[in-house]
């Protein structure tokens, strides 16, 4: 069953919509991220314009974002003072963003900038975390009979305005978090992702926070930074597709529920390498798609004037 999508100018069939928007919800509240990083170029490969697939979609990561972050406050895995600090530099980073990506699609160059930061970011973010996981994992089968500290202290946990997170068992400097949060929130923007392949790496070895409450704090972060930069898309560039996104957004929420809890079967080592192969896995084919031939050597456009 076709339907056309009024903003994308084309016409899917409902189910591939549907069953996108289910399995992202799933991976979202298994792993604790937004799911844009996946969603996007999905979206890109059916068809979708870059421009609208990065909107719409951090309409959709809203949704799937709400249901896994009540998932995992119902078992106290959020720490709200923490998540807090990073919403007010995700603000700042998403707006910052839209004005960016705004600057970008007006010279005609948001479509190249999506995928070489798609690129880039996922296979710096996938190796590490790849190799960080495995590493885990072989500690995990052959303890040494000491403790092997999570993250080290360096000059950054000697910052200024520090702050005591109960819930994460921390005192450190607010910038950390703030910085991370206005990284995230660029991102957000530019690349139509939740951030999460950022945040939750960045909270577990940069701010050295229990796995166990990250996946519910970059949820609930992710929830209100997406909804920021949905309002600017759809009031600045005019791309979000209203309808796309309802058909993501109903697969998502459902999706989002099931995912929560089969991330509480799993070891947090576990949850980091089977994301790091995904992110790598979804770098892979974006990275081929930059330096392969196109079925189609020439394409038409439009440019929009202001």
């Amino acid at each position: 069953m076709q339907i056309y999508l009024p903003i994308a100018e084309i016409s899917l069939n409902v189910f591939l919509l549907l069953g996108l928007g289910g399995a992202v919800g799933f991976l979202s509240g298994l792993f604790g991220v937004g799911g844009g990083f996946l969603m996007t170029p999905l979206l890109i490969f059916i068809g979708v314009p870059p421009a609208v697939a990065v909107a719409t979609e951090a309409n959709q990561i809203v949704a799937s974002s709400v249901s896994g972050a009540l998932a995992h406050w119902r078992r106290g895995n959020v720490d709200f003072k923490m998540g807090m600090v990073l919403l007010v530099g995700g603000f700042i980073g998403s707006s910052l963003g839209v004005w960016l990506f705004s600057i970008l699609r007006g010279a005609g160059q948001i479509d190249l900038v999506i995928s070489l930061s798609y690129v880039v970011f996922l296979g710096i973010i996938g190796i590490l975390m790849l190799i960080e996981s495995l590493r885990a994992m072989q500690r995990r089968r052959k303890p040494t009979g000491r403790r092997v500290k999570l993250h080290q202290h360096n000059w950054l946990h000697g910052l200024p305005f520090k702050m005591r997170f109960r819930k994460s068992k921390l005192y450190i400097s607010a910038l950390l978090p703030l910085a991370v949060g206005i990284f995230v929130g660029v991102l957000a923007a530019i690349m139509g992702v939740g951030g999460g392949f950022i945040m939750v790496p960045a909270m577990i070895y940069l701010l050295g926070m229990p796995t166990s409450v990250v996946v519910g704090t970059s949820l609930f972060q992710i929830i209100f930074v997406t909804a920021n930069v949905t309002f600017l898309q759809a009031w600045q560039n005019q791309t979000v597709d209203v309808v796309l996104a309802l058909l993501l957004l109903t697969g998502g929420v459902i999706g989002a529920q099931f995912g929560s809890r089969a991330g509480a079967r799993l070891h947090g080592e576990q949850l980091r390498s089977l994301l790091a192969l995904m992110v790598l896995a979804v770098c892979g084919k974006l990275a081929y798609d930059l330096v392969a031939t196109p079925d189609d050597l020439y394409s038409l456009g439009y440019l929009v004037s202001e």
